[in-house]
């Protein structure tokens, strides 16, 4: 993931040595995560137990990734976007009305395998809350807004994912989501940190050593991912390597995806009459996804739901490069 807490310092008062070493971090954050991912791979392939020292470490791991996360999310600037009514309209619209539209057309395609269908809805129908504010800043978006923006999607699509899974899949699929282990996935690496997150920026707010500390946490997003996903493919590399084939549906989803996000946002913008860096903001808002914060969910579905989880570490690495490859677009059209 980005560093959501630099491109709010970066926004909100400036950059800093820090931050420009961060910075340095980011641009070579899509090596390190492939690289993460031949780790894992390599260490599941020479160490056939690997797998099952993996996936417990995998659960702490994420825990702290999402943490951090969720400390770089600024409440106290989500005014900002509730003023700009046409751009809220516009975000509110486009991640969940259209996107979910245009998944369920999508999905079709993805094949047959139950485990991989969900995560495909697990990961396209909920709009990023961390990468997509660098993103935005990078292309010359309204970077307040997308920080105002990240605690009201987070929020939402929270509420509104059960409602995706039950419109588009099996009714047992959405019944899935409200078994025991799953809830628990929920609450104890989603719920829990949000609330531990944001009573730290509370508490931080009146004390400049508990604020340090939450700076720092800035530096944990893209180190703690990349442990992450090396667990990730430890622990799933026998799963992959019984069904490589199943993977390339949902890798002609994730790439349609990210260009039928594109046009759609366009039209959006458009349609609400948006200026350029506000349609910049919905552009960056469509195309990315919310990966990381939806692994927990996918990691407790049980035995034979494995493959999920593989889905959403697929579309990541899909979408970082489709970022890549839009931004250096987007450069050329200034």
């Amino acid at each position: 993931m980005f560093f959501l807490k630099m491109s709010v310092r970066k926004v909100l008062i400036g950059s800093d040595n820090a931050g420009m070493q961060r910075e340095v971090l980011e641009k070579n954050q899509v090596w390190i995560y492939l690289a993460a991912i031949a780790i894992g791979w390599g260490a599941a392939r020479l160490a056939p137990g690997a797998a099952q020292w993996a996936e417990p470490l995998l659960w702490p791991a994420l825990a702290l990734l999402l943490l951090a996360t969720f400390a770089q999310t600024p409440l106290r600037q989500l005014p900002t976007v509730l003023a700009k009514r046409r751009l809220l309209a516009a975000l509110l619209l486009g991640n969940f009305v259209v996107v979910p539209l245009l998944v369920a057309c999508l999905l079709p395609l993805a094949g047959a395998h139950a485990a991989v269908q969900l995560g495909v809805v697990l990961v396209l129908c909920v709009p990023c809350t961390d990468w997509f504010i660098t993103f935005t800043q990078m292309a010359k978006g309204d970077t307040h807004a997308a920080i105002a923006w990240t605690p009201l999607a987070l929020l939402l699509q929270l509420a509104l994912l059960p409602l995706y899974v039950w419109a588009m899949l099996d009714a047992s699929m959405a019944d899935g989501l409200w078994q025991t282990s799953v809830l628990l996935a929920a609450l104890g690496l989603i719920v829990l940190p949000l609330l531990l997150a944001w009573l730290l920026q509370w508490q931080a707010s009146q004390r400049p050593a508990l604020q340090t500390a939450v700076d720092r946490m800035a530096w944990w997003p893209v180190p703690m991912l990349a442990v992450v996903i090396a667990l990730i493919a430890a622990s799933q590399a026998q799963a992959l390597q019984a069904a490589p084939q199943v993977m390339l549906q949902p890798m002609l989803v994730f790439v349609l995806y990210a260009a039928l996000a594109c046009v759609l946002a366009w039209v959006v913008s458009r349609w609400l009459k948006l200026g350029r860096a506000q349609s910049l903001t919905v552009l960056m808002s469509l195309a990315t996804r919310n990966s990381f914060v939806m692994l927990p969910i996918a990691l407790a579905l049980g035995q034979g739901m494995e493959l999920a989880a593989s889905v959403i570490v697929l579309q990541s690495v899909v979408e970082l490069l489709a970022m890549m490859g839009l931004l250096a677009v987007l450069a050329r059209r200034r």
